[in-house]
């Protein structure tokens, strides 16, 4: 460590820096605020459009979340005011998941937080906004948090107890933005590359959802029109009218089938009781985009087997129901992954693509036909695989099929690629986060380093 150390609740840290509450490091009275109480917002208050408001659900790591938003009129947002977010403030957990936390970014700048979170406001003359937000993640930090959280079974955080916390950090402002302005940096770039996949993931749903469930090539060409977007020679292979099938009017020749007579339930994977190999826990199962944000080695015992091209979906409430569903391309070629028993696999049989399992999954149908097959208690409900053999879509000849996967096979492609390098970005994030933050490597070391290697 850079200079001496001393032992506190996070573990070493430099002697060098200043420590102080954090409650004397905000704002002064608006430093530590509680959202709005119950009866002040209700869900009946919720609207389409307008001001929008963080709720715990939204706060991802140092992030916050922008899907499925709720939002309040112009009128409550005047009546919340008190609760309004500004750049740099910092939002916590204040019941559950207490150590979760995310920095307010420009773009979030005027918006509101909810009751069941807390608001860091810090004095931008004390202490870097960013820098502070990345020390709440020091993972010592959130066992700290957990630990003096209140509440056994529904762990909860009050002004008091988070303003009393501790907070360490070099006396030198510069030497704060200049570590948030390093982590930051990687942060960034892993969230351009989760957007970036995303938007390239949802191109190629919307290809799935535009070809074999809504039918609009076959629909445009059935009123005489052609097919926006698609080249002569490709609408050529759509018909050009529709016929009736026990799902309702399908393209004239394509068939409805039952989805084990395409895509195998559960194939076969050969992995030996305490072979080392790549594990998918559940915690990382995805429920936007189809890569894992991490996938660790693990003595295999008792669960799923997967290769590269399988689609993994979760099987068990509330899982299911909030959308976990991998696509696996993260092993080496002909390497078996493993994970939870509460796992569906999928793998398509040719001529379909593999890729073609995934966007199937994502889809509204199939999850709402899965939804409805769970059996089980109250709280552990969870899709029997055989059910599936009840789930039935329409297949498309083969020269659409192969034409759908040389599409998309590229757009899955470049998202593995850029899931590759977040990987490798969160990897170097993580293990500068604890030397920085602890001064272990202090700004001066790391700019020596740095001038090294260029």
């Amino acid at each position: 460590m850079a200079g001496d150390a001393i032992n506190t609740a996070y573990g070493p840290i430099s002697a060098e820096f200043t420590k102080s509450s954090l409650a004397g490091l905000c704002v002064p009275d608006v430093g530590i605020q509680t959202g709005p109480f119950g009866s002040q917002l209700h869900a009946s208050d919720y609207v389409e459009y307008g001001t929008p408001i963080i709720t715990v659900e939204h706060l991802g790591d140092n992030r916050i979340n922008h899907n499925n938003l709720p939002c309040v009129t112009a009128e409550d947002k005047e009546r919340l005011s008190r609760y309004t977010l500004i750049t740099g403030d910092i939002v916590f957990s204040r019941v559950g998941s207490v150590d979760r936390r995310a920095l307010v970014h420009p773009e979030e700048n005027g918006w509101l937080f909810s009751g069941r979170c807390l608001r860091v406001r810090p004095d931008r003359n004390k202490i870097d906004p960013g820098f502070l937000s990345w020390f709440f993640g020091l993972p010592t930090f959130q066992e700290h948090i957990r630990q003096i959280a209140v509440g056994a079974t529904m762990p909860s955080l009050n002004t008091k107890i988070l303003g009393d916390v501790t907070i360490y950090y070099p006396p030198s402002l510069k030497e704060q933005q200049a570590i948030a302005c390093i982590l930051g940096a990687l942060d960034d770039k892993i969230e351009l590359n989760r957007r970036m996949s995303e938007t390239l993931e949802q191109m190629a749903r919307a290809i799935f959802k535009s070809w074999f469930v809504d039918f609009d090539p076959v629909r445009a060409k059935s009123e005489g029109r052609q097919p926006p977007g698609l080249k002569p020679e490709i609408a050529a292979l759509f018909p050009d009218a529709f016929e009736d099938s026990e799902l309702g009017v399908i393209p004239r020749g394509w068939r409805v089938v039952a989805l084990p007579e395409v895509i195998d339930v559960n194939p076969a994977r050969t992995l030996r009781k305490g072979d080392i190999a790549p594990y998918l826990n559940m915690a990382n199962m995805p429920t936007r985009g189809h890569s894992p944000d991490a996938v660790i080695k693990r003595a295999f015992g008792s669960g799923m087997r997967f290769v590269n091209g399988d689609t993994l979906v979760a099987r068990i409430t509330p899982c299911l129901e909030n959308g976990k569903t991998a696509y696996v391309d993260f092993l080496r070629n002909e390497q078996v992954g493993w994970g939870s028993t509460e796992y569906i696999v999928l793998r398509p049989k040719p001529p379909l693509p593999a890729e073609f399992a995934y966007c199937l999954a994502r889809g509204n149908e199939f999850r709402e036909f899965a939804i409805q097959s769970m059996t089980g208690s109250s709280g552990r409900q969870r899709v029997p695989a055989e059910s599936l053999a009840h789930f039935r879509f329409v297949a498309a000849p083969k020269p659409i099929t192969e034409l759908f996967g040389r599409l998309v096979i590229p757009l899955f492609a470049r998202t593995s690629a850029a899931a590759r390098e977040s990987r490798i970005l969160t990897a170097i994030r993580d293990t500068l986060l604890p030397k920085l933050l602890s001064g272990e490597l202090r700004i001066l070391d790391f700019e020596k380093l740095r001038g090294n290697m260029t």
